[in-house]
């Protein structure tokens, strides 16, 4: 049997004592390692919080609210706020130039003018197009467009999409509209009262405003146009836009935003009676199956990206600069080349 001498033993515990300490630091730095990649991993898949401005008087903007709430900003990684804003076009780009909103939705033919003014504002995405009409009063004799010649059109805004897009229209065909036409701003819900007194004699205007006047009526009236005829029957109106800032510093979250969007817009084209019932809470005063057809008149199915919407941008913009909504010196494809961010490419 070995003796084994007391300096042996004081050294073998010495070692055993020495990786113990060793496998209880391990140990212990596993302990304080696990709770911070937890929160780590919370922290990367936090929702994104951002607010978006819209206007909830707008049926045509279903899919924002069906995007809150069906899930579409929640699965693309966001909690979005949703800020209802009736106010002018360049307030609400201010607002968003200066962080007051992170992104917003609004037509193209009122944004352009603004961005070019130097808003740091960038369209993102689309939704559909549609959403502006005009009408000719049968009692009036206007049932074309070359019937509006010498007649006053009725507008809700003499800046309004309306007046400018059927600006554009009248004159490719023909009839100028300055010289032939007389536009005269009215409040949107006096515009009947208006031709009915004899005061005008056609209407450009968006729905439900036209589609309820029409439905009171009974077939006094005949669309002339909207801003999905001819050439423009593929052509955006609603656009998306966010903060520059947010544009350059969290591009994934802007992509998010705008592919939360195009993914309820297809919701919407897909399933018009749940939208329907999902939008009537904002618009008591449109029934579900109103709402519905109303759905059937815009292209829900249309929500260009990329150079697509880049090319549609430009178009818009070298129609209103020649109509002087623009400046004369205005580059459309430069313009277009600068508004657009093309965040999901």
């Amino acid at each position: 049997m070995s003796h084994t001498e007391p300096a042996d033993l004081l050294a073998s515990a010495a070692t055993h004592n020495a990786r113990r300490r060793s496998v209880l630091r391990a140990a212990g730095a596993v302990a304080v390692a696990a709770p911070a990649l937890i929160l780590g991993r919370q922290a990367w898949s936090a929702p994104r919080k951002l607010t978006f401005a819209w206007n909830q008087n707008s049926f045509c903007l279903t899919p924002v609210v069906v995007a809150q709430e069906r899930g579409f900003f929640e699965k693309n990684g966001l909690q979005v706020e949703l800020v209802n804003y009736s106010g002018s076009t360049d307030q609400l780009l201010e607002s968003i130039a200066t962080g007051k909103a992170d992104a917003a939705i609004g037509m193209i033919h009122r944004w352009l003018k603004p961005l070019e003014a130097g808003f740091d504002v960038k369209i993102i995405g689309s939704s559909h197009g549609g959403c502006v009409r005009l009408v000719g009063s049968k009692a009036a004799g206007v049932t074309s467009l070359q019937q509006l010649k010498g007649k006053t059109v009725g507008v809700s805004d003499l800046a309004a999409p309306g007046k400018h897009f059927f600006t554009i229209l009248l004159a490719k065909h023909g009839i100028d509209p300055d010289r032939d036409i007389t536009w005269r701003q009215y409040p949107a819900d006096l515009l009947g009262v208006a031709v009915d007194k004899g005061e005008i004699q056609a209407i450009a205007d968006g729905d439900p405003n036209l589609y309820l006047l029409e439905k009171r009526t009974n077939g006094a009236y005949v669309e002339l146009a909207t801003n999905l005829s001819g050439e423009y029957a593929r052509k955006v109106c609603c656009v998306v836009g966010a903060r520059g800032e947010l544009v350059r510093n969290d591009r994934p979250a802007a992509a998010s935003l705008a592919r939360a969007i195009v993914q309820a817009t297809g919701f919407v084209n897909e399933n018009p009676n749940e939208a329907a019932k999902v939008f009537s809470k904002y618009s008591p005063k449109i029934s579900p199956d109103d709402l519905r057809k109303l759905y059937a008149t815009l292209t829900y199915t249309h929500h260009p990206t990329g150079v697509d919407l880049q090319e549609e941008i430009g178009f818009y913009a070298d129609d209103f600069r020649r109509i002087g909504v623009l400046k004369k010196t205005t580059d459309a494809r430069r313009l277009a080349q600068h508004v657009y961010a093309n965040v999901l490419g």
